[in-house]
């Protein structure tokens, strides 16, 4: 990890691989090594750079109101930190929002966008429905195993759970975000509230021309297929793909299907197809 001081925050960043460069950015909670199973594969042919958003695992401190607008700020500092005046960019849940503020406020540094489990107004998701709302108390009350199982039912299908060890793929999970599944991060909140008040919808024809890959997952309760589909209708010329045996946790549950996904997508993208 390397750190690069933006706006009174450290930001913690990795970067591996050589090639066209590709930014990913994470959701809610959830460190910038979760990309793991992404850049392990791509760093073969291309430069991946992923990194905590402020306030989060090594990104600290916080330092003042947070807002996905501030966190876009964040990424194009970075990029302009590895000297990248472009690059593919990727983003989950609140990584998408993040994604598109930085493509609709400087498209010229965007080269692709693949927004993956995304949305493209916050309080859809913040508003969530009766299922979340239960699977959201679950996750947060009992003991700590009823709360690492309640969260795997939000990030994973009900099949992955019934035939593979939950306790495993928890143990697997807390890895990748950087802490244990029963506990939430004191950003969440935060992070919860910067998404809950952006909104693209108005804006998405502007990105008309820029290659957009939208990825849903059928069985996802945080962002639903048909949010997906809203975004990539928003967004002419938009591919939009959806992955019926996966939930929210798609990249860390299917790495080598979106892998496929993103490597054909940067090919097209560099291609001018």
């Amino acid at each position: 990890m390397a750190f690069h001081e933006y706006r009174g925050c450290q930001l913690a960043y990795g970067f591996a691989g050589a090639g066209p460069p590709v930014l990913f950015i994470q959701g809610v909670a959830v460190q910038g090594a979760a990309w793991r199973p992404q850049v392990e594969r791509l760093r073969e042919h291309h430069a991946c750079l992923w990194f905590d958003n402020r306030g989060l695992g090594g990104s600290q401190p916080l330092d003042g109101r947070l807002s996905v607008e501030r966190m876009a700020e964040d990424a194009r500092a970075l990029m302009d930190a590895r000297g990248w005046d472009s690059a593919h960019v990727v983003g989950h849940s609140l990584g998408g929002l993040i994604a598109q503020h930085l493509a609709l406020s400087d498209r010229a540094r965007v080269r692709s966008l693949s927004l993956l489990c995304t949305f493209a107004r916050g309080r859809d998701v913040t508003r969530p429905s009766a299922r979340m709302i239960w699977l959201g108390l679950r996750s947060r009350v009992g003991t700590r195993h009823q709360r690492r199982r309640a969260f795997l039912r939000i990030v994973l299908p009900p099949e992955v759970l019934a035939r593979e060890d939950p306790d495993a793929w928890a143990e697997r999970l807390a890895e990748h975000f950087g802490h244990d599944l029963a506990d939430a991060p004191p950003v969440t909140m935060k992070q919860m509230a910067a998404m809950g008040a952006y909104d693209a919808t108005a804006r998405l024809g502007a990105l008309a021309g820029l290659p957009t890959l939208v990825v849903s997952a059928a069985h996802d309760p945080i962002a639903p297929p048909r949010l997906g589909r809203a975004l990539a209708a928003g967004i002419p010329g938009a591919r939009y793909v959806e992955v019926a045996e996966a939930s929210h946790g798609l990249p860390l549950q299917l790495p080598e299907r979106v892998n496929a996904l993103l490597h054909e997508h940067f090919l097209r993208a560099s291609a001018g197809g």
